[in-house]
């Protein structure tokens, strides 16, 4: 029986995808069928952003930031020369150097951990039927709605402007993108290998080390740290392979990258206006584009459409060879997710997005913002760690 189930999951998927196109045309039903892709993909390779930087902090193991450094520079690789050529049709994620930025993706990084995924983690185990993400999603939802209202206010702290690599030249920015992500690798490859063998790893030392090493070198070293490290797993390079190409596809469709945080920051300001409340006078909901998207039908959304196709993908990917096994977690863990769920929801407001938007957007757009997004993140995983491990899961 287990063809029929797959045979219903995948005419449940065509039927969803002819359902949105007939509602809201052909590019919403072109954009949910790219999110069934993401999700099938992110549950299929179990690639978590949350989980490859926890396995990092926690084993040293680097398999997870490897994949996402291919990732990244697939992306750009894919992304940088459509934008650059598009006459402005295209457009990447570029955003200010704001104190809300380094504010949000600290604690977006360290709500995260708690929360057990990110924007996107969330998402595909929620339709991979994960009780924790289950939870989370609804407080994500209520933070993100919240954070959008209150993000005008946070911008206006001041900050620096956006830093767009691109307007140096495609090659340029690719180049530099590609030079920074294999400095990531080759410092997470030469960190393994250090534990490994027992030795301590500065990060003093690691400058020190990257800096005598060169531009040049950074692919033979981080082949080197590659081979000296445990074996990398087929479904961190094949889910990075996967997702670049279809990010590049939703930039062509969308005009715009893949993104997660707006579209669950939309339900959340209709289940709002449902209920009673009205967008007039608000900063941010009360203007438009805003505005006009809390008019529309929820469908008429890119981020929306493509958001519902991850859930479902992810749903198809997990029942594929049958039922689904998840553990309920304790109230403890229960309720500490679900007030990670509102900080990551709001904070992503103030740091102009999540993994995906911010930081696969960002890097991949050439725009720095990236790159300061996942510095910052990253300093708060390591202290979310530290916090989940005290309070049990």
């Amino acid at each position: 029986m287990r063809w029929f189930l797959r045979l219903l999951l995948i005419a449940g998927g065509l039927a969803g995808v002819l359902a949105v196109a007939l509602a809201a045309g052909v590019r919403q039903g072109l954009l949910t069928l790219l999110g069934i892709g993401f999700g099938a993909v992110l549950q299929g390779a179990r690639f978590g952003f949350t989980t490859g930087w926890r396995d990092f902090i926690e084993r040293r193991d680097p398999q997870g930031l490897w994949a996402q450094m291919l990732l990244m520079v697939l992306a750009a690789a894919v992304s940088l020369p459509l934008i650059a050529g598009s006459g402005g049709e295209l457009v990447g994620a570029v955003a200010p150097l704001t104190i809300s930025l380094v504010l949000g993706a600290f604690l977006f990084g360290a709500a995260m951990q708690l929360a057990d995924g990110c924007g996107s983690g969330t998402l595909y185990k929620a339709g991979a039927g994960a009780p924790l993400s289950f939870a989370v999603l609804p407080t994500f939802a209520l933070g993100s709605f919240v954070g959008a209202s209150h993000q005008p206010g946070w911008i206006a702290l001041g900050g620096l402007p956006a830093v767009d690599l691109l307007v140096w030249g495609w090659p340029l920015a690719l180049a530099l993108t590609v030079a920074g992500c294999g400095l990531v690798a080759w410092l997470a490859g030469r960190a393994a290998r250090s534990e490994s063998t027992g030795q301590a790893a500065t990060p003093q030392s690691a400058a020190r080390q990257a800096v005598r090493a060169g531009t040049a070198s950074f692919v033979a070293a981080t082949a080197k740290a590659a081979s000296a490290a445990p074996g990398w797993s087929r479904r961190w390079w094949l889910g990075a392979l996967l997702l670049a190409a279809l990010y590049g596809l939703h930039l062509i469709v969308a005009g715009q990258p893949w993104g997660i945080v707006y579209g669950i920051g939309v339900w959340g300001a209709k289940i709002a206006s449902a209920l009673g409340w009205s967008p007039v006078g608000d900063p941010f909901w009360g203007i438009d584009p805003h505005a006009a998207r809390l008019a529309e039908p929820l469908l008429a959304d890119v981020t929306s459409v493509t958001n519902l196709g991850l859930i479902y993908g992810a749903l198809a990917a997990s029942r594929w060879n049958g039922p689904a096994d998840f553990r309920l977690p304790s109230n403890r863990r229960l309720i500490a997710a679900c007030a990670a769920g509102l900080v990551m929801g709001y904070s992503s407001r103030m740091a102009f997005g999540c993994n995906v938007g911010a930081y696969l957007g960002g890097i991949a757009s050439a725009s720095l913002h990236g790159w300061v997004w996942f510095a910052l993140a990253f300093a708060g995983s390591i202290l979310g760690v530290r916090i989940r491990r005290r309070i049990g899961g």
